[in-house]
């Protein structure tokens, strides 16, 4: 009975990653976008820790955050970083579904006080993240 459960536990795992991975083929950076986010990534990382630390934003967003930055730490990812395009391309999503729900919740203004770089680095952020430079009126 032991080992139905531990292979019923097996193929639902598979079955997620697969989904998963099939998911992130079809949602996955087009082409100067990846090279464009591989670019920003020195200034999307101060940002990312410099809105972890505000005490102005509200704890979950801070919590979000802190997750994010364990798991771009953490050697063990959604797809191997081995595998070409789609290795980096989970990271670019998971952060952009980050990034979006920051700015759901705390705002816009919050990511571009935070923003170490040039405005042309945020305006990319803000393409690859699909959230809008400016609040709506």
């Amino acid at each position: 009975m032991t080992w139905k459960v531990v292979l019923g536990i097996a193929v639902a795992l598979a079955a997620s990653w697969a989904a998963l991975t099939i998911g992130l083929l079809l949602v996955r950076p087009k082409g100067s976008l990846l090279a464009e986010a591989i670019r920003i990534l020195p200034d999307l990382l101060r940002t990312l820790r410099r809105l972890a630390a505000d005490p102005d934003l509200p704890t979950g967003v801070r919590v979000r955050l802190y997750l994010l930055i364990a798991y771009l730490a953490s050697p063990v990812d959604l797809i191997p970083d081995v595998i070409p395009l789609l290795g980096y391309a989970d990271d670019a999503i998971v952060v952009a579904a980050v990034l979006r729900s920051v700015v759901r919740r705390a705002g816009i203004d919050a990511v571009r006080r935070h923003w170490p770089g040039s405005p042309d680095g945020f305006a990319a952020v803000c393409r690859l993240a699909g959230i809008p430079r400016t609040p709506p009126a």
